[in-house]
């Protein structure tokens, strides 16, 4: 009895109430901008947490007796985020399936949140064409696979972040090639019953409103609930919500996200020189591990807006943005230290109540664990 109790207590810490239950429009496809927030009343989940290395590293450092750090840590854990989903993940349909088995068995009528990121965006040059047609075509098929394996189930989907900041980046004969790729995704998306997707739409510090709205035209986010903002980015929260207001207006009244996972402290703003003869430079926008990084505000629909549905964690705070600024080289590789620091520059750090680390500990979701 105890360690059924010890359990429901640790299941707690990965479900978020989004907020209070409302009657809302069934699935969550909906264009209509006076539509209600498809996200309130939803308890959301991220991933088993015996894969998720922030509950693995919670359980790592109390063994270590490292325990302030294990508290610190199990904090940033019970913080809903996305799980990524790309062409990593081999065998898509059985994986994703076992996602949702552990969903059902562990948190029963939880929402699942999935980051879906396979375009390929690996370089940025004139000639790049992002594996041309013959990738085009494994895209669709991975959208295809992905959304069967979705079907009816409610989810939110997180779609393609950097996919349209970055389409600059590809060769020209290239570029509509890839806003065609994506608009075939948000189609096959958009037709999902119980789906609520967000569209990739850059960052505050990023593109100007005319040219995101025309790439977001462009892919049809006409025909899913709206976009997301900052997926990437470290720009304030409050930067991200004006740019999202001008965005919308261009789009009709669509709502959005904003992500605030690792935006607590802002970014950082350097001047980059292109020619100090001739006293050329600019002004770039710091994204990779920058060093001032700090967790954002916790995931929330309570955002104080009518238009942004919720303050959202689709990056993952402690993952590495590659071999800048002291990360480990693998873009995606988990990084403990780094995910210390973001809770501990984080506003909430003394406020959030974090689930003792000896509950953690003894409960049999975590038997087995590290063994």
């Amino acid at each position: 009895m105890i360690r059924s109790l010890l359990l429901s207590a640790a299941l707690l810490t990965l479900l978020a109430v989004a907020g209070p239950t409302v009657a809302v429009a069934s699935g969550g496809q909906a264009p209509g901008a006076a539509d209600p927030n498809p996200l309130v009343g939803q308890r959301w989940w991220t991933m088993d947490p015996k894969w998720d290395p922030r509950w693995i590293d919670t359980i790592k450092l109390n063994r270590e007796g490292k325990v302030a750090e294990a508290l610190t840590m199990s904090k940033l854990a019970q913080a809903p985020q996305f799980r990524w989903w790309g062409q990593w993940e081999k065998p898509l349909a059985s994986k994703l399936r076992g996602s949702f088995q552990a969903m059902d068995q562990l948190a029963p009528g939880s929402v699942p949140l999935l980051t879906v990121h396979r375009h390929q965006g690996k370089a940025c040059n004139p000639k790049y064409l992002a594996g041309g047609s013959v990738e085009d075509a494994r895209y669709r098929k991975w959208i295809d696979q992905f959304a069967a394996t979705v079907g009816s189930r409610e989810v939110v989907i997180a779609f393609e972040p950097d996919s349209l900041g970055t389409v600059e980046c590809l060769a020209k004969s290239r570029r509509k090639a890839r806003l065609a790729m994506l608009a075939y995704g948000v189609d096959v998306l958009s037709k999902l019953p119980n789906a609520t997707v967000y569209v990739e739409a850059g960052a505050s510090d990023w593109q100007g409103v005319p040219t995101m709205a025309k790439k977001l035209k462009a892919v049809g986010v006409h025909k899913v609930r709206g976009f997301m903002l900052n997926a990437t980015h470290q720009d304030t929260t409050a930067n991200n919500i004006r740019y999202g207001e001008r965005l919308s207006r261009a789009l009709g009244g669509k709502h959005f996200i904003v992500n605030t996972s690792h935006n607590g402290n802002g970014s950082i703003r350097r001047k980059v020189w292109i020619n100090r003869t001739r006293n050329l430079w600019r002004i770039d926008t710091e994204w990779c591990n920058p060093v001032n990084a700090a967790a954002g505000e916790l995931p929330t629909t309570a955002t104080g807006h009518p238009l942004v549905d919720a303050f959202m964690w689709v990056e993952r705070p402690g993952y590495s943005n590659g071999a800048c600024n002291g990360g480990p080289a693998r873009v995606g590789a988990w990084w403990r230290e780094r995910a210390l620091l973001l809770v501990d520059r984080a506003a909430w750090r003394d406020t959030a109540v974090p689930l003792p680390v000896e509950q953690l500990v003894n409960t049999d979701l975590f038997s087995g664990l590290l063994n």
